[in-house]
């Protein structure tokens, strides 16, 4: 896949088809991950594959997230921006794979850390999608149009 349509054409998905991910997938998800650059080379995550969905799920804001995720992927460490980029490789690498993902908040810290052993940066649910997407439907720019984000001239500045 061309990577600039991966990234126009990438939604987050809540809503996931009740089928498994293959290992091999998950591998390459999770080395996405592992190869994401980080300040100093420090690598300062950790990836903890969650078994226990349903105890997890309690940590989130939209429970059913995890609940009916084919993997759920939770992050430690304290990287920050490294954190995000290692996030943001995993959802793509999945993206690439035909599989669909979503960041999900943490409202209940002390929940998520009591099921994980330590404090989640971030928790990732990933599943293949309930209704098929085809990113090659459309161009990277055709999806880039459709996007409901703000146009670049109100975003960016020249100086």
């Amino acid at each position: 896949m061309d990577v600039y349509l991966a990234i126009a054409s990438k939604r987050d998905e809540r809503h996931y088809a009740d089928r498994a991910i293959p290992d091999e997938v998950v591998g390459r998800i999770l080395d996405a991950g592992r190869l994401a650059g980080s300040a100093q080379n420090r690598q300062p995550w950790e990836f903890v594959l969650v078994s226990d969905k349903q105890a997890l799920a309690e940590a989130v804001y939209v429970p059913d997230n995890v609940r009916t995720a084919g993997l759920v992927v939770a992050i430690l460490g304290a990287g920050g921006i490294d954190i995000g980029r290692a996030a943001q490789n995993m959802m793509l690498a999945a993206w690439n794979e035909g599989v669909v993902s979503c960041p999900n908040g943490i409202q209940a810290p002390d929940t998520a850390e009591q099921v994980l052993g330590a404090a989640p940066a971030l928790i990732l649910s990933f599943g293949y999608p309930a209704k098929p997407r085809d990113p090659s439907a459309r161009s990277a720019e055709e999806w880039s149009e459709r996007a409901n984000r703000k146009p670049l001239d109100e975003i960016v500045r020249h100086m």
